[in-house]
């Protein structure tokens, strides 16, 4: 069924502010979601009723918080097709990411033992990327590379924003340990052909480790079925709050990956000499969970549920070929990324001949439209296309058709106004 974004739109409160005297017209959801009112009153509920430690009491609020906080795991694990075993609770993305980076340079380390030894990188061994990826999916391997001593290489875009499949299959060899890339661009709305990168990798014996930061949000996503072997992303751009992020991990190989982090909660047995650790989940969530957040972020899946995910990427995919259509027609704009005529998820970066993307962003301000401008966390992708920055609108379950015309109506007037 098709989505009723102006019913859906009662349920996000921050929606009924004034900008600048203009109703609010958010199109930075990329950045990060606005939060329907089921999702705030589920963090204030936690906070009024519940509030306790998991895991650590046997009083009746913690037994609570513990059964709500275990749900939300195994919620959030249905929702991307996975076990609640192979969900690992982090503070977002880029923290998912790390976690498995640092991981595995410690098993490089020699610790874990025999059963870590696939994950092992030496000097001479390569981790392959793309030239697209977010900061948080291109400095963790740069770190990780200069710990160990392997050598970074780099899946090429085209002129159209898509991935160039056949170079990838030419870098992606015997020396190849990690493939890790995101399955959609947070600047060119590229989607990532998943499951023939991920045969590639598995098919010389690499892990394959996808940032999901912008697709969980706008596409249905099953991680078993794509194939990958870790896959990352953050509640706040679920519609959910900020603090809470989810590393998926196939169940064996978490439960031999060495932790990243270590203290509390994650313990088998502890002596003065050693300690042993707890399966995944638990061996990755050393300290206090983010518990409040997490139960929040499976109401947001619970919301999404019910809308229905193919639901939401039609509605999306139809707005951003609405508003490429658009963009391209105004006289000195240029869009980034796949033509109006190529799939794209919910985003469309571009640029205005002569105005800064900050002025750009500020111009629409003032007509109460948000947008992001910069370089988004992708400085190597905007050097390779020549500019330094960009403007990004981003589309989201509460968009509609009116608010992507707006847009272009005040794009129309900004190098008139800017006097170019």
């Amino acid at each position: 069924m098709a989505l009723d974004a102006s019913r859906i739109r009662e349920d996000f409160p921050t929606l009924n502010r004034l900008v600048n005297g203009h109703p609010l017209v958010y199109l930075d959801s990329a950045a990060t979601s606005l939060k329907p009112r089921a999702v705030i009153d589920a963090l204030r509920n936690f906070y009024e009723n519940e509030n306790s430690a998991v895991h650590r009491g046997t009083h009746l609020l913690s037994a609570e918080a513990t059964e709500n906080f275990e749900s939300a795991r195994e919620k959030v694990a249905a929702f991307v097709g996975a076990a609640a075993e192979e969900i690992v609770w982090t503070a977002n993305t880029t923290a998912a990411i790390n976690l498995i980076a640092y991981s595995i340079s410690n098993a490089s380390l020699g610790r874990g033992g025999r059963e870590t030894e696939r994950f092992r990188i030496s000097p001479g061994d390569e981790i392959v990327v793309t030239e697209m990826e977010h900061h948080s999916n291109l400095v963790p391997w740069q770190e990780l590379c200069a710990r160990t001593g392997a050598k970074l290489r780099f899946i090429p875009f085209d002129s159209r924003g898509e991935l160039q499949l056949e170079i990838a299959q030419s870098l992606i060899g015997e020396r190849t340990r990690i493939l890790a890339f995101s399955q959609v661009s947070n600047v060119l709305g590229t989607i990532s052909p998943v499951t023939e990168l991920a045969k590639l990798a598995h098919g010389v014996g690499a892990l394959v480790v996808l940032d999901a930061a912008q697709s969980v949000t706008q596409l249905p996503v099953n991680f078993a079925q794509l194939g990958v072997d870790f896959a990352a992303f953050s509640g706040h751009k679920l519609f959910g709050p900020t603090g809470v992020g989810v590393l998926y991990g196939r169940k064996e190989l978490l439960d031999v990956l060495p932790p990243f982090l270590t203290g509390g909660s994650m313990i088998a047995e502890v002596t003065l000499d050693g300690s042993s650790y707890l399966p995944s989940p638990a061996r990755f969530e050393a300290g206090t969970p983010p518990v409040a957040e997490a139960i929040a972020l499976a109401t947001a899946v619970d919301y999404l549920s019910n809308l229905g995910m193919a639901a939401v990427a039609e509605h999306e995919a139809a707005l951003a070929q609405r508003l490429v259509a658009g963009l391209v027609e105004i006289p000195g704009v240029e869009v980034l990324g796949p033509e109006p005529d190529r799939a794209r998820a919910g985003l469309a970066s571009f640029t205005v001949e002569g105005v800064h993307p900050h002025d750009v962003a500020q111009y629409l301000d003032n007509c109460g439209i948000a947008i992001r401008s910069g370089h988004h966390c992708a400085q190597p992708l905007h050097r390779k296309l020549g500019i330094a920055a960009s403007s990004r609108a981003s589309l989201s379950i509460f968009s509609t058709e009116a608010e992507v015309e707006s847009l272009l109506d005040a794009l129309a007037g900004v190098r008139k106004y800017f006097k170019v």
